[in-house]
């Protein structure tokens, strides 16, 4: 058996260094702990690309120089917005007691008896090396832009899906001798599972997501450590390989507002015939939502900030409002209400008045006809109207004019 810790979407950056740091800091000093033996990074490790010269670029490698001193690391290519091929490359050249190698192609890694990376050539080894002691199938971000040139836009989702599931089953020969052997296999990659839940409970339910979980489970790994959904969640499947097990290790700190779920990283028990994983939170920021309907009730409010505990928490608060309201709101009494929250982020949804529109009167004779007609569909009063036509009729701009100044600003013609 071997125990790995397994961490996904770190997404250090500018955005997000101070959470992503501590709690990835956090969750290396948690692992040395628990004693892993192996370390997994199933990809965006970085939020963008970054110049070398950056500060996230420098946190990353102190911490992954601290996670390498304690067991062999594995980095895998996440998704190219995130991380730009060849982002990863430099982290190779970190030293420490241990490797860590970048996966930037499909291939197999073995970790060896002396806690050494062995790839594969090619796409999987035609035979296992001899001091062998897990197995690793590294699937990284497909390249849709490829498979769109070969196949076309239109039928590129399908067949990325098609062309994995092939390759997932290609593997499961490997696999199966090394159940044999006793020897742990593990795949990792980068991708959306088919009927997963995102970080806001979406369903990932389209035709364009690369993995479903019989595809996986058929490569007969006994783990497959899955990055790219910022959710923690698994599969798990009884059968004549043993017991195998999906999971999603979820992201490592709390990046958006309403994310569900806890925060961490996971650590696996992975033996030839059998895997299983748990959550090791980290500390990742507290973050509060307060959503009205209409306009913010103060009162409410208070009433709702006294039942929980908001220092320290990042808090959003969320209305919506019609357009001729917008101005009624008061920020600044909210923003004072919310005094000792760390981050403070107020989301005014206005809704734009709509017109209705009189069916039929372009069609009507004259311009009485049209005004009355607009105030039926419009819900109001004829009556002022009317006599405001009859006024632009019979006297002139000037009359008016002396009337309004006559009877002041609340005039009723």
């Amino acid at each position: 058996m071997i125990r790995i810790a397994h961490f996904s979407d770190l997404h250090y950056g500018p955005r997000n260094l101070a959470e992503a740091d501590r709690c990835f800091s956090a969750a290396i000093d948690r692992a040395i702990a628990l004693g892993a033996e192996a370390a997994v990074i199933s990809g965006d490790a970085t939020d963008h690309g970054l110049d070398l010269h950056a500060p996230a670029v420098g946190r990353l490698a102190v911490q992954l120089r601290r996670l390498a001193d304690h067991c062999p690391v594995l980095m895998l290519q996440g998704t190219f917005s995130h991380e730009p091929p060849g982002t990863l490359s430099i982290f190779r050249l970190l030293g420490g007691r241990h490797p860590i190698h970048v996966a930037e192609r499909i291939e197999q890694v073995v970790l060896t008896a002396r806690s050494e990376w062995i790839p594969s050539n090619g796409w999987c080894f035609d035979a296992l090396p001899p001091d062998a002691r897990a197995v690793f199938t590294f699937l990284p971000t497909v390249n849709r832009a490829v498979v769109a040139a070969t196949v076309g836009a239109a039928e590129a989702a399908q067949a990325v899906g098609e062309h994995l599931a092939q390759l997932l089953r290609g593997y499961a020969p490997i696999h199966r001798t090394a159940r044999r052997l006793g020897i742990p296999t593990v795949g990792v990659s980068h991708g959306t599972v088919f009927g997963s839940l995102n970080e806001h409970g979406v369903p990932m339910a389209g035709f364009d997501h690369e993995f479903t979980t019989g595809a996986l489970f058929g490569s007969e790994a006994q783990a497959f450590m899955l990055g790219h959904i910022h959710r923690h969640q698994s599969w798990e499947l009884e059968g004549r390989g043993g017991r195998q097990c999906i999971a999603y290790a979820g992201s490592i700190g709390r990046f958006h507002y309403g994310e569900e779920g806890e925060k961490g990283f996971l650590c696996w028990d992975v033996d030839a015939d059998q895997a299983q994983c748990t959550l090791e939170p980290t500390p990742a920021r507290r973050t509060m939502d307060i959503v009205f309907e209409g306009k913010p009730d103060l009162d409410a409010l208070r009433a709702s900030l006294a039942r929980q505990d908001i220092a320290g928490a990042y808090l959003r608060v969320r209305w919506t409002v019609a357009d001729e309201d917008r101005h009624g709101v008061d920020r600044a009494a909210i923003e004072q209400l919310l005094t000792g929250a760390a981050e403070i982020k107020l989301e005014g949804r206005i809704v734009p008045v709509v017109r209705a529109r009189a069916a039929g009167i372009s069609q009507l004779a004259n311009l009485a006809d049209k005004v009355q007609a607009w105030a039926e569909v419009a819900g109001i009063s004829k009556v002022p109207l009317q006599r405001c036509l009859v006024a632009l009729r019979t006297e002139s701009p000037e009359d008016i004019a002396q009337n309004l100044l006559r009877a002041g600003t609340s005039v009723a013609l």
